[in-house]
């Protein structure tokens, strides 16, 4: 009988070290490509959707204030991605996802209307969460797992003092701010830190890169392999086991 290979065998680490290769040989490729340039962060106005979004940021903190009525009850991060553990093995980085990786979370959208009809108008959406940080909260240093997809916060609830809470990119510091976006690449490392007294809140959201064609077509085909992927189906099954938990405490509440 052949021996199992586990998660340390020669084939698993020569498989990831295959896979690494590929997706820095394709972000070179991406860089190079970018309509939107390459910076840590990048400038809102290239992006025409960001501007319904700010104009109508009042009722999507409105509609997250009311998911925080069941703050206790939200899911931490690693409690959905669990490769997310090493960054925040506590309870102090709370999500709720409308989308991932384009999985659809109805329940939480019919929560949630006017901000999911919102982010479905944004060209190459594909996650989509609130991203609650607790007070005093820290995310260390890492990196996004792929350069043809941008990341983009809006400012929903910011304490005081502003310059206390901030995200580092690369060597850049920005602080958030009540209505306005931050959009960054997160492969250049990066951190977060909630220095203050309260809590933190975005629109937490994934959109696809612009680019040149055809390099455009093999990003878009390369997302969709890693839908596909070990890594999104098994945050899916976790947060669809969650979804069903959350429906009963909704329910008898």
């Amino acid at each position: 009988m052949a021996k199992h290979e586990g998660f340390g065998s020669p084939t698993r680490r020569f498989l990831i070290r295959a896979g690494w290769k590929i997706i820095q040989a394709l972000e070179k490729l991406i860089a190079k490509h970018s309509l939107v340039g390459n910076e840590t962060f990048l400038d809102p106005g290239q992006f025409e959707w960001i501007s319904r979004l700010e104009a109508n940021w009042p009722v999507i903190r409105s509609e997250l204030e009311e998911v925080l009525k069941y703050r206790d009850e939200l899911p931490n991060f690693q409690d959905i991605s669990i490769d997310q553990s090493r960054l925040s093995p506590d309870n102090k980085w709370k999500t709720y996802f409308l989308y991932g990786f384009g999985y659809r979370s109805d329940k939480n959208c019919e929560r949630c209307p006017v901000t999911t009809k919102l982010i479905e108008q944004v060209p190459g959406m594909k996650s989509v969460l609130f991203s609650i940080l607790a007070p005093h909260k820290h995310i260390p240093e890492h990196r996004g797992p792929y350069k043809g997809l941008l990341r983009y916060h809006l400012g929903l609830i910011v304490p005081e003092p502003r310059t206390a809470c901030r995200i580092r990119v690369g060597n850049d510091i920005a602080h958030w701010e009540e209505g306005k976006s931050i959009i960054f690449d997160d492969t250049y490392m990066h951190e977060v830190w909630n220095d203050t007294e309260g809590e933190r809140a975005v629109l937490f959201m994934d959109v696809v890169r612009p680019l040149c064609f055809p390099v455009s077509l093999l990003n878009k085909f390369f997302i969709w392999l890693v839908s596909l992927s070990a890594y999104v189906q098994d945050a899916k099954k976790f947060h669809e086991a969650w979804e069903k938990r959350f429906d009963q405490v909704v329910a008898h509440s």
